[in-house]
C-alpha cells in the first residue's frame, strides 16, 4: 500500500478530527452546536500549532489564540478552561489516532514480515497526515502535566510495543533472526520520528513519504531477515 491508497483508506479530515476532540469532551465544553464547535475547534488547533511552531506553546498566550483565530477569550474558554486543558487534548487526541489506526492495520496481516511492513508503513503514514499534530506532542510533551506525561509515555511505550511484539513472534515464527527486539524496535520508533521531525532534509534531498517507508522497511528488513 502506497500513501494515496492510505490516504484513501485511513485519512479522515481535519473538521472529522475537531470532531471526534469535541464528543470525546463534550462534559468539558459550554457549547451545545455540534457544527459550531467542530468550525471553532478546527480554528484553534491550527492556530495552536503554527503559534507553537513559531515561538512554543508555552510562550503563547489565550490572547495570542483568540487573535489569531478570531474568538473571543470569552468564546474560547467555552472550549476549555486554560491552555494546560487545551494541551492535554491535543496529547490525548494524538494517541487516539495513533492506536486506533494501528491496532486495525495490524490485524489485517498474519504473515509477521508483512504486519511489520504494514506496521511501519502507517506510522510514517500517519505521522505526513497528521503532521502538525505529530509535531507538537513531540516537541511540547515535556510541558505537559505529570500524570498526562504518564499517557504520552504510555503512548511511546505502546508503538514500541507493537514493533517488539511483532519480531519476537516472527522470530518465535522462524521470520526473523533471533536479537535485541526491543532495542530494534527503539531504533524504528527513532527513524519514523524523522520523518516528522526533519522533513525540511528529506524535501532538502528530494524524498517522498513512500520512499522514506520503502527505504526504512529495507534497511530493518536486511538487519531482521534470514538471508
Amino acid at each position: 500500500m502506497d500513501y494515496t491508497e492510505f490516504k484513501k483508506i485511513y485519512g479522515i479530515s481535519n473538521q472529522n478530527l475537531s470532531r471526534e476532540v469535541f464528543r470525546n469532551n463534550k462534559n468539558l465544553m459550554r457549547i451545545k452546536k455540534e457544527k459550531t464547535a467542530v468550525n471553532n475547534l478546527e480554528k484553534i488547533f491550527k492556530a495552536v500549532f503554527r503559534i507553537a511552531y513559531k515561538k512554543g506553546f508555552q510562550a503563547m498566550t489565550m490572547r495570542d489564540l483568540s487573535k489569531k483565530t478570531g474568538i473571543s477569550l470569552g468564546a474560547l474558554y467555552a472550549y476549555f478552561p486554560g491552555k494546560e486543558k487545551l494541551l492535554g487534548i491535543i496529547h490525548t487526541q494524538g494517541w487516539i489516532i495513533i492506536r486506533k489506526d494501528l491496532e486495525q492495520i495490524s490485524g489485517l496481516h498474519e504473515d509477521p514480515r508483512e504486519k511489520l511492513r504494514a506496521v511501519i508503513k502507517a506510522h510514517i503514514f500517519l505521522s505526513e497526515l497528521f503532521r502538525p499534530w505529530f509535531y507538537f506532542t513531540f516537541m511540547e510533551a515535556r510541558n505537559i502535566k505529570p500524570l498526562e506525561f504518564e499517557e504520552v509515555k504510555s503512548m511511546e511505550e505502546y508503538t514500541q510495543k507493537i514493533l517488539a511484539d511483532i519480531l519476537t513472534k516472527g522470530e518465535k515464527q522462524g521470520a526473523f533472526k533471533p536479537g535485541d527486539h526491543e532495542l530494534t524496535a527503539s531504533m524504528i520508533k527513532a527513524m519514523q520520528q524523522e520523518w516528522y521531525l526533519k522533513r525540511w532534509k528529506y524535501r532538502k534531498l528530494k524524498v517522498s513519504v513512500d520512499e522514506f517507508a520503502d527505504h526504512l522497511i529495507g534497511i530493518v528488513e536486511a538487519f531482521c531477515l534470514f538471508e
